[in-house]
């Protein structure tokens, strides 16, 4: 029999592995206490034989999981709904010919702390799952095959520990991990391609975006942009394409907020990504990098004070406790 101290201890885990399946910390943290709360009253029934405790738990997890997606939408970025806009286009969420209220209403993918995730022993292989790009791309999937392909390519479960997780048959499996690949070889990255870590290449050109942005220098910070780099501000529906537009954007912000922004590292998705503060020492956005080639590709900025709190971040700063952070 397994003790409520035993399964604690993957609770970094099994929150990684909900947030994939529903692109929301919150809802994942909701769903992870329901996983706890099961494999507490089911300690008894835990077969050490047919499968490992973390394979249990996360039996436990999809299922939970799947229950709470039933009828739900997926959670988009701004690049999931329309072609990319103009950056002189209003600063509010809309949607083109959609109405105002669905606009409101879109329930947007959110990004996930690293610090979150613990130490787990796959560590490496747990932070490419969660790069931004591939959990976006996850969305697209119906529900099963979203299942399928975590517990394949993420936790690596065989094809018959999926089949038996899922309770269908290894055919079954096989089949929607040919369907679901196929949708994301055109939306993402390969997970493989993902694996490593953030490496100090990449953390340096977020360092010098860091310092160009609080400089409000436009030129240095469109020398880190490559030419198709993507600009997406959820819950702005909103998003910009290339690097000429992301600098009038910019250009924009410095001309409407003024220069003294404030950004701190924080690490986010299993890469880097900066908290941001406007002049006023109030949480403005959380920024997340995808960077290659020394060049930053995509920057998804979250406009939402309120994640501030998941990592970790105070709501309001002053100068001492930026300083500390440096």
């Amino acid at each position: 029999m397994t003790t409520p101290e035993q399964h604690e201890a993957f609770r970094g885990d099994l929150l990684a592995h909900c947030y994939r399946m529903l692109g929301s910390v919150q809802e994942a943290e909701d769903l992870v206490q329901e996983t706890l709360l099961r494999a507490w009253k089911a300690a008894d029934r835990f077969d050490p034989r047919r499968a490992s405790l973390r394979t249990w738990l996360h039996r436990i997890a999809t299922n939970v999981c799947l229950t709470a997606l039933e009828g739900r939408a997926r959670r988009p970025l701004p690049s999931g709904l329309g072609a990319p806009g103009d950056p002189q286009a209003p600063l509010t969420p809309t949607l083109g010919r959609r109405d105002q209220q669905a606009a409101e209403d879109i329930r947007w993918l959110q990004p996930f702390p690293d610090a979150r995730l613990g130490d787990p022993a796959d560590a490496a292989q747990q932070r490419a799952g969660l790069r931004l790009a591939w959990v976006a791309a996850l969305q697209l999937l119906p529900a099963r095959q979203r299942a399928m392909l975590v517990l394949r390519e993420v936790l690596q479960l065989s094809a018959a520990e999926v089949a038996d997780l899922l309770d269908t048959s290894v055919a079954s499996v096989n089949s929607g991990l040919q369907r679901a690949r196929a949708t994301l070889r055109a939306a993402a990255p390969a997970l493989d391609d993902l694996r490593e870590p953030s490496d100090p290449a990449e953390r340096a050109v977020v360092e010098r975006y860091l310092v160009a942005f609080e400089a409000a220098d436009v030129p240095a910070l469109s020398r880190l942009l490559a030419d198709d780099v993507a600009l997406e501000m959820p819950p702005v529906a909103l998003w910009l394409l290339g690097r000429a537009h992301y600098a009038a954007f910019l250009e924009r912000v410095f001309a409407m907020r003024g220069p003294g922004w404030r950004l701190v590292p924080v690490p986010a998705n299993g890469g880097p990504a900066l908290a941001a503060y406007a002049p006023d020492g109030r949480a403005h956005s959380l920024q997340v990098f995808t960077v290659s080639g020394g060049l930053i590709r995509r920057a998804v900025t979250f406009v939402d004070p309120g994640l501030f709190d998941l990592f970790g971040l105070p709501p309001v700063v002053d100068e001492e406790w930026l300083s500390s952070m440096r």
